[in-house]
């Protein structure tokens, strides 16, 4: 998962050393629109700066003896150095699975395998290859994600299994069909390059039900809607953080054109939420919905672009009654989240700790975007080295408009 996304090092703590909650700014591409009109018509560049907390120190702690300083450095490495980074690379890439919580558009059927027939023929919901992917694909082309060779797919080892086995009755580059029979995965198709991931992630959806709609009028004359009033689900009941949802009647709008995609706007919930005894659930919701202006395209700005829809009933709002349909699958049950992604969606921030003084040994090391930090001291009560490596870490969905979730 590390290996596929944006890394981002600062190093404006490297004299001080960062802490945990402290936090680097990481700046998004700038997004234009295109006027039709002969007068100038002027946009502000906006420089949006996302900062990124430094939330998380991940650290192994070791001990080592005199005896072990004296190994090869081949040996070294493979019995204490590889085996520790091995765990490292583990924690930090399952944290970037759960990043997953924060997309809104998904594929795929829950309950089924990606890679194995599922959910309806021809639709968003198909699971069997590569139609899952091939829709993937759709959805981000839809939002407007560079075609390039950055987009991944990230599944776990069920899927990619079964995936591979639906690519090889498919005509594939001779160089592929060897790998895929040698290997038995996946290296680049439809458009995506695939890495299979032990730490896929798992939503577990909430007991909710009932039959929900939207609660009054939303989105109306131009307001942003970052919390959807509903109503008519059962009593008490819970959705959870990370379940998705569709509104009748609703679209999305291209974030660069404005114009229509013809596809059911999704939306995720942001945090778990509770029905009241009578049914009411204000759902706070990631995109916030804003109804396009008429005519589209004339006043969107880069961070309401991705919440942008497009009401298809004509009403110019998101209407009193709409139906609420939940896509996340059955309540109450578990499923894991496999995901397309191009690699700018989520970004991995990382920043120096203060390399200490008077310890036996300190070094400090800025590796590929990740900054390491490692610390040994003796143990004269007991005749060890006891070391340490660290890593000061933060993930942060960056533009969560270029990733999809695979249901499974």
């Amino acid at each position: 998962m590390l290996a596929s996304c944006d890394r981002q090092y600062s190093k404006e703590f490297a004299i001080a050393g960062a802490k945990v909650g402290n936090s680097i700014n990481v700046r998004l591409p700038n997004r234009y629109y295109v006027s039709r009109q002969t007068a100038l018509q002027m946009q502000d560049t906006q420089e949006i700066m996302v900062p990124v907390k430094l939330t998380t120190p991940y650290q192994i702690g070791l001990v080592f003896t005199a005896q072990d300083l004296l190994l090869s450095l081949d040996d070294f490495s493979k019995r204490i150095i590889a085996p520790a980074m091995a765990s490292m690379a583990s924690a930090i890439d399952y944290d970037g699975f759960n990043m997953f919580s924060s997309l809104f558009n998904m594929v795929g059927n829950p309950g089924s395998t990606p890679g194995v027939a599922g959910g309806v023929a021809g639709s968003m919901t198909d699971s069997s290859s590569p139609n899952i992917y091939l829709n993937a694909g759709v959805l981000l082309n839809y939002m407007a994600v560079p075609k390039d060779n950055n987009r991944w797919v990230m599944y776990d080892p069920l899927a990619e299994a079964r995936s591979a086995a639906g690519f090889a009755g498919l005509f594939n580059p001779s160089k592929d069909i060897s790998h895929m029979f040698l290997e038995g995965d996946i290296q680049r198709a439809q458009g995506f390059n695939f890495a299979m991931g032990q730490n896929i992630n798992r939503l577990t959806t909430g007991n909710r039900a009932g039959t929900p709609t939207v609660y009054g009028a939303q989105a109306v004359n131009g307001s942003v809607v970052s919390t959807l009033a509903t109503q008519n689900w059962t009593a008490n009941t819970i959705i959870n953080k990370g379940e998705i949802f569709r509104i009748a009647n609703i679209d999305f709008v291209n974030p660069e054109t404005q114009q229509d995609t013809g596809q059911s706007a999704m939306f995720v919930v942001t945090a778990t939420t509770q029905a009241s005894a009578s049914g009411l659930m204000n759902i706070p919701i990631y995109p916030s919905i804003q109804v396009a202006s008429v005519p589209q395209g004339t006043s969107a700005t880069y961070m309401t672009a991705t919440g942008t829809v497009w009401p298809t009933d004509g009403t110019n709002q998101v209407s009193n009654n709409n139906a609420i349909t939940v896509m996340s699958g059955s309540a109450s049950t578990s499923y894991p989240q496999h995901l397309a992604f191009h690699k700018d969606a989520f970004t991995f921030a990382t920043a120096d700790y203060l390399l200490p003084g008077r310890v036996d040994f300190a070094a400090r090391e800025n590796y590929e975007g990740i900054s390491m930090l490692i610390t040994r001291q003796y143990d004269i009560n007991n005749l060890n080295y006891p070391c340490r490596i660290d890593v000061l870490a933060g993930w942060n969905p960056l533009r969560p408009e270029l990733g999809v979730r695979i249901t499974g």
